[in-house]
């Protein structure tokens, strides 16, 4: 009974197949229930209102005889093999009718909850022909995930009944970081590093290799300019220089507990691929060694240097499903760690939360360690709702005092900060949106001064 149950609520909410009355149907047997009440106050005879009942289940029984059956509509899903966390895809149902009367149908996809879509798709589909019906859905967790079933109900041919059917069909679906800020680099890097009106500082004169000659833009250095070309031409030319390539960039990415603070549009742990993604492309694509280290208590993931942009997959195979543990990062553990494997001089880049690392007093002692043999620098994410506090003018007492409270943190970041980059370990905080522009433009310029 219990199973019966089951099935049965199961079929009202689209999950499972059987044959279902439609509100047509519903619609047609409540006008004919008041009609036939108001016939029975005139003493109609009961023979007249059983064969009228009789009569309407008889044509309703011949219409659902029409109702094709279930291998006559075949369903088939296409969908990406891959997907961007917060981009729009659309993923397409082709529904084809072997019957030869028209159908409505309506579907659902069995695509996970943590998509973002708008169910259910309805359409019709002619007889003996098919359509494709599609719809858009937006991944907002990151993973592997498994989309099996199809749902699809389809009406008579006078609409009084319709029929429920599931088709199994698995896809697999790899939801990764969103990468536009990584095509935005690939597309336009010069167009990219601009933010706010300021722009990567040059390298130093004469200093890397000659690569070619382009159009002076303004903040070139004018001691650069090609008066041979330039003359040729009737056009300011430049010389452009880039850094020697081969150089190892070591990536830290934190995945612990305060990386899981959310931001407007998602968390920091979120943001920080993005932005780490973003320059680990702009690093291979220098010819640069690039390797991969994710960690919370313990290390996650760790991806040898390599170089080349085939490399770039490799890293993503290995961190588009890292998650936000609920467990404080251990620096220190991973910080000797990195020690017994990177030997070679290298650019330590570390996204984690400013605030946190600057309470890890143990940290400062194998950074200075590293210190003497890598170059280290830490990116993080301004937090808004502090500097919102700082900004703030108080209007009571109460906001006077978060005010001073906001201040007071405020200072003590400015104070440990000053500390930490006395001792040669630069911190860099920035806003949500511009991480990953402020992370590729402190890479190169670190990258045009020669000092690695």
């Amino acid at each position: 009974m219990i199973k019966l149950l089951k099935n049965l609520w199961g079929r009202l909410l689209f999950r499972d197949k059987g044959i279902l009355p439609t509100k047509k149907l519903l619609a047609f047997f409540l006008i004919m229930s008041t009609g036939l009440l108001l016939l029975s106050i005139w003493d109609v005879s009961w023979v007249v209102l059983i064969l009228i009942n009789l009569l309407f289940l008889l044509l309703s029984l011949i219409d659902l005889a029409f109702i094709p059956a279930t291998k006559q509509i075949i369903v088939e899903r296409r969908i990406p093999d891959e997907m961007e966390r917060g981009i729009s895809y659309p993923i397409s149902i082709n529904i084809t009718n072997h019957s030869k009367h028209q159908v409505k149908f309506r579907v659902i996809d069995g695509i996970p909850q943590s998509f973002q879509t708008d169910f259910p798709i309805m359409g019709f589909v002619q007889g003996e022909s098919s359509t494709t019906a599609s719809y858009k859905a937006i991944a907002k967790i990151r993973g592997m995930y498994t989309v099996k079933e199809i749902y699809i109900r389809y009406r008579s041919l006078v609409g009084l009944w319709e029929r429920q059917a599931k088709t199994h069909q698995e896809h697999t679906v790899k939801v990764i970081p969103d990468l536009t800020s990584t095509r935005n680099y690939l597309e336009s890097a010069q167009k990219f590093l601009l933010h706010e009106g300021m722009k990567v500082r040059k390298q130093k004169t004469g200093s890397g290799e000659f690569t070619k000659i382009r159009s002076f833009v303004v903040g070139d250095d004018p001691r650069k300019i090609n008066w041979r070309q330039t003359a040729k031409l009737q056009e300011v030319m430049t010389n452009e220089y880039e850094p020697e390539h081969g150089k190892y960039i070591t990536v830290l990415i934190d995945c612990g507990r305060m990386m899981g603070v959310e931001l407007s549009k998602s968390n920091r742990l979120e943001k920080a691929l993005e932005a780490a993604l973003t320059l680990i492309t702009a690093a291979l694509q220098k010819g640069d060694y690039v390797s991969v280290l994710a960690f919370s208590k313990n290390v996650k993931v760790y991806v040898p240097p390599a170089k080349g942009m085939a490399h770039l997959q490799t890293i993503l195979e290995a961190v588009y499903n890292l998650e936000v543990d609920a467990s404080e990062s251990n620096y220190a553990a991973v910080l000797t760690y990195l020690q017994t494997l990177q030997k070679k001089r290298s650019l330590l880049l570390l996204f984690s939360d400013v605030q946190t690392f600057l309470h890890e007093e143990s940290a400062l002692v194998y950074l200075k360690r590293l210190r003497k043999r890598h170059l280290f620098l830490m990116l993080g994410i301004e937090d808004e709702f502090l500097l919102n506090e700082v900004r703030a003018v108080p209007s009571d007492v109460q906001k006077a005092m978060k005010k001073s409270v906001a201040q007071q943190q405020q200072l003590f970041k400015k104070r440990e900060k000053i500390k930490w980059e006395k001792q040669g370990l630069q911190m860099v905080e920035a806003k949500e949106e511009n991480l990953a522009t402020v992370a590729v433009s402190n890479y190169i310029s670190m990258m045009n001064q020669g000092i690695l």
